[in-house]
């Protein structure tokens, strides 16, 4: 125990560091592997460094982590690697904090009421089918390439009303460039300002600007067009600020079009390039999908209307998202000093919180290391504590594109299901994790493509 201002309070445990870095150097080397040893090593919180001065909370356990991302939630911004995203995202859902972000977030949540949800399930059935049409029999591709096309399809297709075709080779180099020059600044220890012409700031310049200019045609062509539309760009250049009747500026619209492009094809993406290295190691568990599949269909193609029974495929993808979540950890920088449970966190103080090492605590799953789907069945996840399953974060800021992400996350797996088993080689190389803005594996998937008649 210590005292301050005459309240005792919980002492932090924690890794002393180096003098200058801290404990920089160690989370830059392997950030999963070090949250873990600070899970196994000091439980529910500890304490650290990132540089000389920035002290780092990693919060581990489901109670605290419910003050911080809802119960105090107001003690808190997001975290200044977040904000350096706004570079590319400008001020959006992701990046806004307080007023803008309870504003906006107003504005663009008609756009996936469930009501919107469930008529883009065409679509995003009929731009899977249309992806796969040309694979071939015993043929090994890059499965998170293909993955990365088969989400910038359907957000592009649901977003646009449009096939992506020559589009998406504008917009797959600078998306690309822009998730890894980004990590980079997140993760500096004093990041260069942008108006240093260096090497990495030229780069992602150019490349926030390709994205921009294919995002600000897209949006002044609309507001050429005269008539409405029902897709996710329609509904958002629809909306209006309840205090003053307005709707959003051009500006707004491609801050917000990033974010739902950022976040919403890269995180489904790599969710399903995991969940088939899954099913490829578990041919049980794959088999088990098809046949229900097949049962469901009777051989025909999968429908919307097929989504709430298709509850195995779900279970799949929800044990997915615990054992490789796209969405690995959540920064928060305490914006006044705050008390969570009996610890002390002072303003400027950061806490990070960790879905892939609280989806891993045995604590709350048996074999946790497994990957064991039938465990989401019989509602599993509220037999919980809040927060130990998080996916989708929580709070004010729980994204608010997750119903739009399980959907097209289950009707993709099931598309592809009925038609392939996807294997991977003896000689691949060993899968890891990639830690970058979302959960990649790291050097990707080669498969191979095997007909299932």
């Amino acid at each position: 125990m210590k005292t301050r201002y005459g309240v005792k309070q919980q002492i932090v445990p924690g890794p002393k560091g180096h003098w200058l870095q801290g404990n920089l150097p160690e989370f830059k080397e392997n950030p999963l592997q070090f949250l873990i040893n600070q899970s196994n090593q000091y439980g529910k919180i500890s304490r650290f460094r990132f540089g000389p001065f920035q002290q780092v909370y990693f919060v581990n356990d489901p109670v605290l982590i419910k003050e911080v991302l809802v119960t105090k939630q107001k003690s808190f911004i997001k975290s200044r690697d977040i904000q350096m995203l706004k570079t590319v995202v400008g001020e959006g859902l992701l990046t806004s904090e307080k007023e803008v972000h309870m504003k906006q977030r107003r504005l663009i949540q008609p756009a996936f009421k469930k009501t919107h949800i469930t008529q883009y399930a065409q679509d995003m059935i009929n731009t899977t089918s249309s992806y796969i049409e040309d694979w071939n029999n015993g043929e090994k591709r890059s499965i998170t390439n293909e993955m990365m096309n088969i989400a910038l399809g359907i957000i592009t297709k649901t977003m646009f009303s449009m096939d992506i075709g020559e589009e998406a080779k504008r917009i797959e180099a600078p998306m690309e460039a822009v998730m890894k020059l980004g990590v980079k600044r997140m993760r500096a220890l004093i990041p260069i300002p942008l108006w240093i012409p260096t090497k990495n700031n030229r780069k992602l310049k150019r490349a926030v600007k390709e994205l921009d200019d294919v995002l600000f045609s897209i949006i002044k062509e609309r507001r050429m067009e005269l008539s409405e539309h029902t897709d996710l760009l329609g509904i958002l250049m629809q909306a209006k600020d309840e205090e003053n009747g307005l709707g959003m500026t051009d500006k707004q619209l491609r801050d917000e079009l990033m974010t739902i492009f950022l976040a919403g094809h890269e995180t489904t993406a790599n969710l399903l390039s995991w969940t088939f290295y899954l099913l490829s190691q578990h041919p049980e568990v794959d088999e088990k999908l098809y046949t229900i599949i097949e049962k469901l269909t009777q051989g025909k193609p999968i429908t919307p209307e097929l989504y709430p029974q298709l509850t195995y495929a779900q279970h799949i993808i929800s044990e997915s998202m615990r054992l490789y979540p796209p969405a690995y950890v959540i920064g928060r920088q305490v914006e006044e000093d705050i008390e969570i449970g009996p610890y002390q966190m002072r303003k400027g103080d950061m806490v990070l919180i960790s879905q892939y090492v609280m989806h891993r605590n045995p604590t709350y799953y048996d074999n946790a290391e497994a990957f064991i789907p039938e465990r989401f069945e019989h509602n599993f996840i509220k037999t919980l504590p809040p927060y130990a399953y998080f996916p989708f974060g929580g709070g004010p800021r729980v994204c608010i594109g997750n119903h739009f992400a399980m959907m097209e996350a289950t009707l993709a797996l099931a598309t592809i299901v009925q038609k392939y088993r996807l294997t991977i080689s003896a000689d691949h190389h060993t899968v890891k994790p990639q830690p970058l803005v979302t959960l990649r594996p790291k050097r990707g998937l080669y498969m191979t493509l095997n007909n299932r008649k």
